[in-house]
């Protein structure tokens, strides 16, 4: 499902101009990093994806569906939103409960919840755990349950804010499987992420915003080898990036293969 933005722009009540004429197209299946300091307005964005915002100026489309003109309920079946803070997500009793609200509230057909759940609790390790009270698990396995509760709802676009900040070296692992099992269904996934390396990793287009603009739009290994560019958002290009770029590389690597692939023509 596309998502189309038009000359979008966002004031917050105390004044700060948040978005300042945001224009983009995200075709249907895209993986998309958004990246940048505080502040430049990258949560602003996509939460007018799902319509917790509402666009000062401009529009925005999730297929044919302007979001100023369909509720956040509605929006929920296109758009879902994995917050930074599970906390603010879970709210119920057991981890099955937690995962099957959302596909149940959505009106799918009993059997398909089931199945939806079942195959969430699979993905993100937490079949053992269905009976556990999600509060009574780690913070890290409590973000696992916040993302299988926006799996099972199975929309065509998810958003992950955050995914790995607080995780350790396995979850962000699992994190990254569960990114490409859902790149593998074809969804259009988006993530707002200091974690460049995850996001060379796991996502094939970079959008780099600073002072509420769109900075850098374009391929993963284009817009991370801007080097200069990126510094006056405060990002880094991956570890891998800077690597390539000190050896003199003709071009941009964002993995260890890729690396050694363009060593090779130098010898």
């Amino acid at each position: 499902m596309d998502i189309k933005i038009q000359d979008l722009h966002h004031t917050y009540p105390s004044g700060v101009h948040a978005l300042q004429g945001i224009t983009c197209e995200i075709p249907a299946g895209d993986l998309v990093a958004v990246v940048g300091q505080n502040g430049s307005g990258k949560t602003t964005l996509v939460k007018h994806l799902n319509g917790l915002l509402k666009p000062d100026r401009g529009e925005v489309f999730i297929g044919t569906w302007s979001t100023e003109k369909q509720s956040v309920a509605r929006l929920a079946t296109r758009v879902g939103y994995v917050f930074q803070n599970p906390d603010e997500q879970l709210f119920t009793k057991s981890v099955q409960q937690e995962i099957s609200f959302g596909p149940r509230n959505l009106g799918y057909p009993e059997e398909k919840v089931q199945e939806l759940v079942e195959q969430a609790l699979c993905i993100t390790d937490l079949t053992d755990a269905r009976e556990t009270n999600p509060y009574d698990l780690s913070p890290t396995w409590r973000k696992m349950v916040a993302l299988a509760s926006i799996i099972a709802m199975d929309t065509p676009i998810v958003i992950f804010d955050e995914p790995t900040t607080g995780q350790d070296a396995a979850s962000i692992d699992r994190i990254g499987e569960v990114v490409e099992l859902l790149r593998g269904q074809g969804k259009t996934l988006l993530t707002i992420s200091h974690d460049i390396d995850f996001c060379a990793d796991h996502f094939q287009r970079v959008i780099a915003m600073a002072e509420g603009k769109i900075l850098l739009d374009g391929p993963a290994g284009q817009v991370l080898g801007e080097v200069e560019q990126l510094a006056n958002t405060y990002v880094d290009p991956p570890q891998i990036t800077r690597l390539g770029l000190e050896l003199g590389l003709e071009h941009t690597v964002l993995s260890e293969g890729e690396l050694l692939k363009e060593i090779r023509k130098m010898i």
